[in-house]
């Protein structure tokens, strides 16, 4: 059963969140602060991604070379990330060395020296071009324009070349004053962790900081209809996603949809695995996914195939289709893709770094934390009618919009009417 969690929220704003695990000896530690590239206007595309890097690079106590020697003594790993709506700072410790892995984190995250932004500029101009050549990964990104057209959602995470390389470093730091401050953070800690000390380590170390004004949040998408996106590639495969507008990560149909993403294409069971790769050999990587924000989402499916396969790939995923519209599940199916969810959810909790990552994300999105009989209780009542709601709500043909990369549009739009007159007319 989970344990008890702790919130306290400092003189600041800022959100402080601990779980104990009295069984471990380790604690996963997390900042998590409320920006992403959601958050940002066409002229900041891909500062929240730059700034979660240059954190690494120093800050007001601490060295780049001296945060790394840190970790490495502690035989620990620190690491980041920046998603549409996040950026995260987090590692995995051992009880003793808490005080000072917290120490440098927060040193890093409140006080970044903001120093070698040009080596880091470099690195990531670097990481773009790699990511350009890699459509098995951003075709994800164009699907993302496909369905919320110009809104951010629709922006890849890593950024624009032109605002990485030119933004000068004074306003890289009022990107930083703006967003890392107050309620817009959250620490979270799970594992071998006391509460009062915790709190006591994080007042400590976020001293009096000048507030500006926290910029506006981004209105929700206002969604039209279907779209197609083509990228020509000269790839040995063609990379093609399905999807469409999903849930907001506060709906409380979200369970009913991971249930219904387990049977359509979510496991190695699932219809389109199942139907694609294990008794055609049309592709080695085909499933469906599943996103979250604020107040919308995104459904999606990827297949990547040779050019020879991909009409038929598509084909037998339009088929798939038509058949989760008539029957989103049999009675087997339902209870296999429940018992999944549930035995899933109950080995993450062995993990701090699963615990913190759900501390962490959803108090910072005001979500309520529920117990793990909370959340079976969820799973269990999911029925057949609650999928079939979400089918015909979120897979309706003509509110799905594809995107692909490949050598040849001509054949895409071929294999794109494989699948449904709906694709073809949007």
């Amino acid at each position: 059963m989970l344990q008890q969690h702790r919130l306290t929220t400092l003189q600041s704003g800022v959100r402080v969140v601990t779980e104990a695990m009295p069984s471990v000896r380790s604690v996963s530690l997390g900042f998590w602060i409320g920006t992403g590239s959601r958050a940002e206007s066409d002229e900041e595309a891909g500062l929240s991604h730059l700034l979660e890097h240059l954190l690494f690079k120093g800050s007001k106590k601490y060295r780049s070379l001296e945060i790394d020697q840190i970790f490495d003594a502690m035989g620990a790993e620190l690491n980041a990330g920046t998603g549409k709506e996040t950026t995260s700072v987090y590692a995995r410790v051992i009880d003793e060395h808490v005080p000072e892995a917290f120490d440098v984190m927060a040193d890093m995250v409140f006080r970044p020296a903001l120093r070698d932004i040009e080596s880091e500029r470099a690195v990531i101009l670097e990481e773009i071009a790699m990511y350009e050549d890699d459509p098995q990964e951003k075709v994800f990104d164009v699907l993302g324009e496909a369905v919320f057209g110009e809104h951010p959602l629709g922006r890849a995470i890593i950024g624009r070349a032109s605002v990485i390389a030119e933004t000068p470093a004074d306003q890289i730091a009022r990107f930083h004053a703006e967003r890392y401050q107050g309620p817009n953070i959250v620490i979270a800690a799970a594992g071998a962790v006391d509460h009062d000390a915790f709190v006591e380590l994080a007042a400590a170390a976020i001293a009096a900081r000048t507030e500006v004004p926290v910029p506006q949040p981004v209105p929700a998408p206002t969604l039209g209809g279907a779209r197609r996106r083509f990228e020509r590639k000269d790839t040995e495969q063609y990379h093609v996603c399905l999807g469409g507008p999903g849930l907001a990560r506060d709906d409380e149909r979200r369970f009913a949809l991971r249930v219904l993403d387990n049977v359509f294409g979510g496991t190695s069971s699932s219809r389109l695995f199942q139907e694609v790769r294990e008794r055609r050999g049309l592709a080695y990587a085909v499933y469906s996914f599943t996103s979250a924000y604020q107040d919308t989402g995104q459904v999606g499916l990827y297949l990547g195939t040779r050019p020879d396969n991909v009409k038929e790939g598509l084909s037998v995923i339009g088929a798939e289709l038509d058949r989760m519209r008539e029957e989103p599940a049999t009675p087997d199916e339902l209870e296999r893709a429940k018992e999944n969810l549930k035995g899933r959810v109950v080995l993450a909790l062995e993990s701090t770094a699963a615990r913190m990552n759900r501390l962490g994300s959803e108090i910072l999105a005001d979500l309520p934390l529920l117990s793990l009989d909370e959340t079976v209780a969820r799973i269990d009542a999911v029925s057949l009618d609650d999928l079939a709601g979400l089918v015909d709500e979120l897979w309706a043909p003509e509110r799905l919009s594809a995107a692909g990369i490949g050598p040849d549009e001509e054949r895409f739009e071929e294999a794109l009417a494989a699948v449904g007159p709906a694709l073809v007319e949007s």
